[in-house]
């Protein structure tokens, strides 16, 4: 059973701290300064994880991409790919930015050129995007690297997603599972957690979380709370920027409250139904104990007419044992509202009562 990923130092899985992954992606829209703004919000926020898109786009596209419009964008895949991608020298200087303000810095690559242009750069994890999924060559050329793997799975289903997961497995590379819906924003009604639930029921020996592309954070703290340890969402630092993926970015103020709130809401995960020793304060006065309602003699039997259940519930007999002390004997005299004692009250049951109707 794998318990954890360890990406860069930092441990991923159900007894740590949920990791929000905040994804610059292209919405930089291939200018390295506006980059450097983004990073800045993330670090200033207190994302841990900065994850950037890989894009070399002659490996990754034929020319047929040029006639392919996404349904977030007004041109062409290609088009837009080429405009938003960094150059290996701008892509370095956008790592050594990130990594300087204390972040981690990941990337998805597109192609065997991407995953060679980021094995130089020694990233410490590679992500996979929901596409990439059931693109097995790709995979398995990941694989080879021996590194962690984050792998997004929109789009896809159990079986082609164990396909790949058995690639991984085959490499021994840590993995982590991501449940997605690939459209930019996406309803609320086709999040489906139930289906990354499903998916974790799958893989029971896999780190899972959510991809989100809604446009808040529900989704990523509802996640959270059926038991995800990673969500990712698109980032940017202002919400008026230009790009496909703006829509569904989180800004700064709004992945600081992600990151916040998700670790809340996983202090609040896991425990079993007990009384805590902390809820003895709440104890003592909210149970209810036996109590005299009218003067009983010594020798007297305990009925319903001179016993009942009372506040609070410290010093005497809980309300649990009432129907136990009904026919049992006084054994001293004891005044109207007093909290019975065992002391008080005798071993042997002379008659049972029973609740009259």
């Amino acid at each position: 059973m794998m318990s954890y990923v360890e990406i860069a130092g930092r441990r991923i899985g159900k007894d740590f701290p949920p990791l929000v992954i905040a994804e610059l992606g292209i919405n930089h829209e291939g200018n390295l300064q506006l980059a450097y703004e983004m990073v800045d919000a993330a670090a200033r926020a207190g994302v841990e994880v900065l994850k950037h898109q890989t894009h070399i786009i002659d490996d990754e596209m034929c020319a047929a991409a040029r006639n392919v419009i996404p349904g977030n964008a007004m041109v062409s895949i290609y088009e837009v790919m080429q405009r938003c991608s960094l150059s290996e020298e701008d892509e370095i200087r956008l790592q050594k930015y990130v990594e300087s303000k204390g972040m981690i810095f990941i990337s998805t690559p597109f192609s065997r050129a991407a995953a060679k242009r980021l094995v130089k750069m020694n990233v410490p994890a590679f992500k996979i995007g929901s596409g990439e999924c059931n693109n097995y060559p790709l995979i398995e050329y990941i694989a080879r690297i021996g590194k962690p793997v984050i792998l997004s799975t929109g789009m896809n289903t159990i079986e082609s997603i164990r396909k790949a997961v058995d690639i991984l497995d085959r490499y021994k590379v840590p993995v982590i599972l991501l449940h997605a819906t690939n459209l930019y924003p996406t309803p609320s009604h086709l999040v489906r957690l139930g289906a990354m639930m499903e998916m974790s029921a799958a893989f029971p020996d896999k780190v899972y979380g959510l991809s989100d592309h809604t446009t808040d954070n529900l989704a990523c703290l509802s996640a959270v709370a059926l038991g995800a340890s990673v969500v990712e969402r698109h980032f940017t630092d202002r919400m008026d920027r230009e790009g496909p993926d703006i829509v569904c970015s989180m800004d700064e103020r709004t992945a600081h409250d992600l990151i916040g709130q998700s670790r809340i809401i996983h202090r609040m995960l896991g425990g079993h139904k007990a009384p805590l020793p902390e809820e003895q304060v709440t104890i003592d006065f909210a149970y209810a104990t036996v109590v005299t309602i009218r003067p009983v003699k010594k020798g007297e039997l305990f009925t319903r007419e001179n016993i009942w259940v009372k506040r609070p519930g410290m010093n005497g007999i809980l309300a649990e044992s009432y129907e136990s002390i009904l026919g049992r004997q006084a054994l001293v005299d004891i005044d109207e509202d007093i909290q019975l004692s065992e002391e008080m009250i005798g071993d042997e049951m002379v008659f049972f009562e029973i609740e009259p109707v």
